[in-house]
């Protein structure tokens, strides 16, 4: 037994000893225990944990999970995931054990959480909802495909919320020269949202360009990268996904614009950022420029659904759009089909020729 009394502190102290997967010796310890039984509850806890035994605490598992799939996760992808787990499914499964884990018990944490509301008194939204219940839903699988669980119970409960909002906010191109003439007299503020509404790029895609990224020549700006503000540290990762990384064709005018912004900048080398702010600041413009402007409020990423509506107005295919934004195609055809022209009646005069 490896429980000790400390008579100092009149706690207990368990130790824990162990082989890792190296065939390393190891030890793991924790203090300030009020009890003998509790100090043999968390060593006990260790043997199973160790063991893959998923008898184990859903939060211990958890402490598995993390070993296993934090270090193949963007940080920033992991900081949410970790969040969500920390304050929405630890509170309420962390104590029960996995293999204890019921679908009639996730179905009463959903309704929980269906009902519960913020600190402005608002519902969470269904696809915060659905984001909730994919976290939950990860983990069982993660334990069912690797540590021997026989059922995800998140399976049989069924889904939550829904994957995404009914509505899609976007600017007209008059909406957005509107805002963008509001915003003139910022100029860093001005050059920053004219990127975004005419090439489309994300909000961390934009934040992370460079000098070296644009070439006057060819008029043509390369997304390789993308920008987070993780823990007061700014973090520079691959873009979202494989497919976002891409050369996109920029129009003359946003060249011009951009070789007199570069213009105005003093002192800058060649990969130093070139919008050298932060989300929070675009966003507080955002705020301004609408209100100035009169128009209404969209989020910066709604900027994105905007230059992909004013595409599709000008007629572009969604294969063509899907290459400039970074999508696949079939991911432009599903979001944006309502703003296709219809094609019904075309269909139904051809099938009228084929008939006679």
């Amino acid at each position: 037994m490896s429980v000790y009394k400390d008579e100092k502190t009149n706690t207990w102290r368990s130790i824990y000893r162990y082989t890792d997967w190296n065939g390393e010796r190891k030890q793991t310890q924790k203090r300030g225990f009020k009890t003998k039984r509790e100090a043999l509850a968390w060593e006990r806890e260790q043997l199973v944990k160790k063991g893959n035994d998923l008898d184990m605490t859903f939060a211990s598992f958890f402490e598995c999970y993390t070993e296993d799939i934090q270090c193949r996760l963007k940080e920033n992808t992991w900081k949410t995931k970790e969040h969500i787990v920390r304050t929405k499914l630890l509170p309420y499964f962390g104590k029960l054990r996995m293999c204890d884990i019921t679908a009639q018990q996730i179905i009463k944490w959903q309704n929980t959480l269906i009902e519960e509301k913020d600190e402005n008194g608002k519902a969470f939204s269904p696809v915060y909802l659905r984001t909730i219940n994919s976290a939950l839903s990860a983990i069982f699988n993660h334990a069912e495909k690797y540590y021997g669980l026989r059922d995800n119970p998140c399976r049989k409960a069924g889904c939550m919320g829904k994957k995404k909002n009914r509505e899609m906010l976007f600017w007209t191109k008059e909406e957005y020269l509107k805002f963008a003439e509001a915003i003139m007299d910022k100029p860093v503020s001005y050059y920053a949202f004219e990127m975004l509404y005419w090439t489309g790029i994300r909000e961390g895609e934009l934040l992370a360009l460079t000098p070296a990224d644009f070439d006057f020549d060819k008029r043509t700006v390369t997304i390789s990268k993308s920008y987070q503000r993780i823990d007061t540290r700014d973090v520079i990762t691959t873009p979202k996904t494989e497919k976002s990384n891409r050369v996109i064709q920029m129009p003359k005018f946003l060249c011009e614009e951009m070789q007199d912004y570069f213009g105005m900048l003093y002192a800058f080398g060649e990969n130093d950022r070139v919008f050298p702010f932060s989300k929070s600041y675009l966003s507080r413009e955002m705020d301004r420029g609408s209100k100035e402007a009169g128009v209404k409020r969209i989020r910066i990423h709604d900027l994105r659904h905007s230059h992909v509506s004013l595409l599709i107005d000008m007629g572009f295919s969604a294969i063509a759009i899907a290459d400039r934004v970074g999508h696949e195609s079939i991911d432009i055809t599903y979001n944006y089909a309502h703003l296709f022209p219809s094609k019904q009646a075309e269909m139904a005069d051809k099938l009228d020729m084929e008939r006679n």
